[in-house]
């Protein structure tokens, strides 16, 4: 079973909302699909890390999901800003079962172990300069989630491998709240997405303090699922 992450998929198949207007989205549902379909197997699975669908209920983004469905491998959905059509969770949870998506999954305050060596583990994250009292009140609820879903995959005893939507650090600038948290948990590896086009270059990527960070973004991705783990690891 082989582990791969990407986010943002941005899907509007229930929703007039394309991302195909920006410049590199052009065909970026079929080159998603063609890309998967070569790389994952039905025994993989594939975190996406927030920004799953423009659809702003759960039954308009209803064709997202049964496109999401209809590939190969288990997919773990985390939520991004864009993700408008999240509810509660037993809710979503419900909605899934009704629908018969089987194969996807929501992650949120709690982990999933994908093998003998990973849970899956995250939180949406938080903007790095939040300053007022509204976005500090978010930032502090989602530090405290990503803590608990770090500890959910640490009593599984597996690695707590964190997906993030908003990126812990970018350019000059990191979120402290959400850092001190990783080091705090004694993570080692963190993948994010949110951003997009020009913004890409500024992306950190690599080791920091003990860290190793990845952007995975559609876009930065070239819409390739990126590998986490290999089946024979």
């Amino acid at each position: 079973m082989a582990l791969f992450v990407i986010a943002d998929t941005h899907l509007s198949l229930g929703a007039d909302k394309s991302m195909a207007v920006f410049s590199g989205w052009d065909d970026y549902v079929s080159r998603l699909e063609t890309n998967w379909r070569s790389l994952v197997a039905p025994t993989d699975t594939v975190v996406i890390p927030g920004d799953v669908s423009w659809g702003i209920s759960l039954q308009q983004a209803t064709e997202d999901f049964r496109f999401l469905d209809s590939l190969p491998g288990q997919k773990l959905l985390l939520k991004g800003n864009h993700d408008y059509w999240w509810t509660t969770r037993r809710q979503m949870d419900l909605f899934l079962a009704e629908q018969g998506f089987e194969s996807l999954r929501i992650v949120h305050n709690d982990a999933v172990v994908v093998d003998d060596a990973i849970a899956v583990c995250g939180s949406r994250g938080w903007f790095f300069d939040a300053e007022e009292d509204a976005d500090r009140k978010v930032l502090l609820r989602e530090a405290g989630r990503l803590r608990t879903s770090i500890r959910a995959a640490k009593e599984t005893g597996r690695e707590p491998v964190v997906f993030l939507h908003y990126p812990p650090l970018y350019g000059d600038q990191t979120c402290p709240e959400i850092i001190e948290v990783l080091q705090e948990e004694g993570i080692k590896r963190c993948y994010y997405g949110h951003v997009h086009s020009v913004g890409i270059r500024l992306a950190v990527e690599g080791l920091v303090d003990g860290i190793e960070y990845r952007l995975i973004s559609a876009d930065a991705l070239r819409f390739c699922p990126a590998l986490v783990r290999p089946c024979d690891e």
